[in-house]
């Protein structure tokens, strides 16, 4: 490292910002990941794995949060390479039952799971998370749903129904469980060797950076102490094994900065990387192309614009940098993580345990994305 900040240039000037970070307490610990051109041009980690954790390194798991979905929304994509479904198909096609008690969802199509519009943004089987483990459970709730609103009609983020859907989708189209055919045809293939949909059984629970919630403006603190409800249980719920270990296609994945990068960077260069053909490129620019754009979004309640499986870069809320491109594409992971891409161009992965309420993440992530669309674009 340079011995002095003003004579970085280069890679080590981001490096500065991440330890900045680091040094202000925003978090415990953190890995930053980022390909230029298909190539890996910085994978750096730093802190501890918890208040009183280990080390951070490039190769410590952490819990994703909502950055699983796209990992999810991708294997609906290879299906759809493969022949075996249309984005255009109602749901009803592949899994007849899901209609049932509400004659409506007969309209919901596969584009409209994919892009927060199938009008189940709220199911009720949120608020159970005892049975989040119980795959069939979860598909009864999602059968038994009514719609909040008519399918495509507007858009509203769905938490955790949008994995429950997909996966299922994944399920009925492919025989296969969706952690399955993700390792198959994702992770697997693309050297993601430390990445899955919930955690393995053969991976222990203590293997999983500790996340911490913090009430804003917060530096670093003990996990639990004096934190708001929002940052404190959701910490709280993630960290449990049992939940980790949970299949939740919208939540649980688990991995590195350095996969989730690697992950981007193959999207951004046309579905295909280091000769290892993830999606066909028409489908990528399909499938990371804006959907549906809405000024207030029905759960978040901000300016939001979807793609299928993704969300879009454009507004001052999306994450992927103060002013990212309207075609950047990527997702964020409750208060904590971040991935994108720009398409030909950089893919970026910052991955953090430290929970923060979305205005100081959004800040965070978006200097770190300033920065790495500075020095790498």
């Amino acid at each position: 490292m340079s011995a002095s900040p003003f004579d970085a240039s280069g890679p080590e000037r981001v490096r500065h910002l991440f330890d900045a970070h680091l040094d202000a307490g925003l978090h415990h610990g953190a890995q930053l990941a980022v390909f230029a051109d298909g190539e890996c041009v910085l994978d750096v980690a730093g802190g501890v794995t918890g208040p009183e954790g280990a080390e951070t390194t490039p190769g410590q798991r952490h819990l994703l949060f909502s950055c699983t979905k796209p990992y999810a929304g991708v294997c609906l994509h290879h299906l759809r390479d493969q022949g075996a479904l249309d984005y255009d198909d109602p749901v009803v096609d592949h899994w007849p039952e899901f209609a049932r008690g509400d004659d409506r969802k007969a309209d919901v199509t596969v584009r409209h799971v994919l892009s927060h519009q199938a009008g189940l943004p709220t199911t009720g089987f949120e608020e159970r998370p005892e049975e989040w483990g119980d795959w069939d459970a979860a598909v009864t709730a999602m059968e038994d749903a009514d719609l909040v609103f008519e399918p495509g009609e507007t858009a509203a983020y769905h938490s955790l129904s949008y994995g429950f859907l997909v996966g299922e989708l994944v399920r009925r189209v492919s025989g296969t469980p969706v952690d399955e055919y993700a390792r198959e045809h994702v992770f697997d293939p693309l050297g993601m060797d430390d990445t899955s949909i919930g955690l393995p059984d053969d991976v222990a629970g203590d293997e999983v950076a500790t996340l911490v919630g913090f009430e804003p403006y917060d530096a670093c603190r003990e996990a639990g102490a004096g934190l708001d409800t929002s940052t404190k249980d959701a910490a709280a719920l993630f960290n449990r094994t049992s939940i980790q270990r949970a299949v939740v296609p919208a939540a649980t994945g688990i991995g590195t900065a350095r996969d989730m990068a690697r992950f981007y960077a193959c999207l951004a260069n046309g579905g295909e990387l280091d000769g290892v053909r993830l999606l066909e490129a028409e489908t990528v620019a399909e499938a990371t192309a804006c959907q549906v754009e809405v000024e207030r979004d029905g759960t978040m309640g901000v300016p939001s614009r979807y793609a299928l499986g993704f969300g879009c870069g454009g507004t001052p809320w999306d994450k992927y940098g103060s002013l990212s491109p309207l075609e950047t594409f990527g997702h964020g992971g409750l208060g904590s993580i971040v991935g994108w891409a720009d398409p030909g161009g950089v893919a970026m992965a910052y991955v953090t345990n430290g929970v923060r309420h979305e205005y100081e993440h959004g800040a965070r992530v978006n200097t770190m994305a300033d920065a790495v669309r500075t020095v790498f674009d």
